[in-house]
């Protein structure tokens, strides 16, 4: 039995836009340096548009794959302070780069 109902199918944007917003405030809830401050509240910002877009704009969620990427290898290159906002901003990108291949929507329905 398929289930044409859309809305059962959001779960992996809203997932990312759950740890978009998370980022955004991780990003002043413990000692950053400036560069990580600054990656991760913008990176955690367009995470959560990309993710409210894709609800409209399926292929969307590829831009999280992208900035998922992006977020993995700064937080490996830029100095930090605390190791948990390494692995904050690394768990974070795994998520983000996981739920941005799971299709939704209509590329979810096309499935069945």
């Amino acid at each position: 039995m398929v289930d044409d109902n859309p809305t059962t199918h959001i779960w992996p944007r809203a997932v990312n836009l759950i740890a978009g917003v998370w980022l955004f405030i991780s990003a002043f809830v413990w000692p950053h340096t400036m560069g990580e401050l600054t990656d991760t509240w913008i990176v955690g910002v367009l995470i959560a548009i990309a993710s409210i877009w894709a609800l409209y704009t399926p292929a969307m969620r590829f831009a999280n794959t992208v900035l998922s990427i992006w977020l993995f290898f700064s937080t490996l290159v830029i100095a930090h302070t605390v190791v948990a906002t390494t692995w904050n901003n690394l768990i974070a990108a795994i998520v983000v780069f996981v739920m941005s291949l799971t299709p939704s929507g209509d590329a979810a329905l096309m499935e069945h």
